[in-house]
C-alpha cells in the first residue's frame, strides 16, 4: 500500500524544464557557467537564465558564489547524482534506439599491458559463451571518467575504494624475477640472486621501487645490475625477458601464459605478494546490467581457472 501512495506522489510531482536540468548538470559538471554555455553552445546568459528559472521551480538554490567561483548548494550536491543518472539513462536509451548495435556493444577499458597479457588472449573465450555481446577494449594509464567517456566498465589497480563506483574484486599478484631458460643454462646460468649482478635488469618506469624492493627481500639490497634498461609498459619489460636481453620481474598476473608456455622460467622462488590487486568497476546505477554482469562473473570464472592451474591471484 505505502509503494502504490509513494508511486501516486510520484506522479503527481511536477517535473522541471529539461534545458534548465541540462545547463544545471553541465554547469555543476564544469563548475563554471561559462564552460556550460561552451559546451551547450549557448550564451553564459541562457545557462544563468535557465538554472535561475529551474531554482524558482525548485523553489531552492542551486548555485551560490564564492568570489569569482561557483559552488553547490548541499541540496545541489543530493540531486545532482540522479540529475546525472537520469541524462545517461536517456542518452543510452536513445541510442539504443537508433543504432540497435550500442545495445550490444560493450566497452571496457583498461591498461594496455593488461590486454596484450592477460584479457586479450582470453576473449574468444567469452566471445563463445555469449556471441550476442560486442566486446570493445580501450587502453589507457589513466583512470576513465564514465561520466564523459563511452566506457561500461573498466579494469583498475588499486585497492578498491572510488567513489561513486561499484568495485567487485578479481585477483591481486606476486612479483618475482622472470627470465628467458636460456639464462638459467649452462655453467654461467642463473643460479642464486647474486647472479643478478652480472645480468641485465630490465626496469618498469611506473614501478620504480620494485627492484630494489625484491633484492632487499632477497637479502641484497645492495646488488646493482651489470646494466639497467627501464621500459613505460610492463609488456615491453616482459617481452625483453622472452628475448633474452635480461631479467624482469614479472607480476603475476602479466608471465603466467609465457611460464606456461616455457617462454619464461623462474630462476629463484622469492617473491612480492601486492597488497592491492584488480577489481571490475562500474558506476553503481548501471553495474547489474546484463552485459556488464556477464562480462564481470566471466572475469571472475577465468581467474578461478588459473588458479586450478596452479596459479595463485
Amino acid at each position: 500500500m505505502r509503494e502504490y501512495h509513494d508511486s501516486l506522489i510520484s506522479m503527481n510531482v511536477r517535473l522541471p524544464s529539461l534545458s534548465g536540468l541540462r545547463a544545471f548538470e553541465a554547469a555543476a559538471r564544469h563548475m563554471s557557467f561559462t564552460r556550460a554555455a561552451e559546451e551547450l553552445h549557448v550564451t553564459q546568459t541562457a545557462v544563468s537564465h535557465q538554472i535561475r528559472r529551474l531554482e524558482e521551480q525548485l523553489g531552492l538554490a542551486l548555485f551560490r558564489r564564492q568570489g569569482r567561483a561557483v559552488v553547490l548548494t548541499a541540496e545541489a550536491e543530493a540531486y545532482l547524482p540522479a540529475v546525472r543518472a537520469a541524462f545517461e539513462d536517456l542518452r543510452r536509451a536513445t541510442g539504443r534506439l537508433l543504432s540497435p548495435a550500442e545495445a550490444r556493444q560493450l566497452t571496457v577499458s583498461t591498461t594496455s599491458s593488461f590486454a596484450v597479457k592477460w584479457l586479450v588472449p582470453k576473449l574468444a573465450k567469452f566471445q563463445a559463451l555469449h556471441p550476442d555481446i560486442e566486446v570493445r577494449i580501450t587502453t589507457s594509464s589513466a583512470l576513465v571518467d564514465f561520466a564523459r567517456e563511452e566506457v561500461d566498465l573498466a579494469i583498475r589497480y588499486g585497492y578498491g575504494a572510488w567513489r561513486g563506483l561499484d568495485a567487485v574484486w578479481l585477483m591481486n599478484e606476486d612479483v618475482f624475477p622472470v627470465c628467458a631458460p636460456s639464462l638459467v643454462a649452462g655453467p654461467d646460468g642463473l643460479r642464486r640472486p647474486e647472479d643478478l649482478a652480472r645480468q641485465t635488469l630490465l626496469h618498469v618506469g611506473r614501478y620504480a621501487e620494485d627492484w630494489r624492493t625484491w633484492l632487499t627481500a632477497a637479502g641484497l639490497p645492495q646488488l646493482k645490475g651489470a646494466r639497467d634498461l627501464e621500459f613505460d609498459l610492463s609488456m615491453l619489460a616482459i617481452q625483453a625477458a622472452i628475448d633474452g636481453i635480461g631479467v624482469a620481474l614479472g607480476r603475476t598476473v602479466f608471465v603466467q601464459d609465457d611460464l606456461a608456455a616455457g617462454r619464461l622460467v623462474r630462476p629463484f622462488t622469492t617473491s612480492l605478494h601486492s597488497d592491492a590487486g584488480y577489481y571490475v568497476v562500474a558506476p553503481r546505477e548501471h553495474a547489474q546490467r546484463p552485459k556488464i554482469r556477464a562480462f564481470r562473473e566471466w572475469l571472475k570464472a577465468e581467474v578461478a581457472a588459473s588458479r586450478e592451474f596452479g596459479f595463485e591471484l
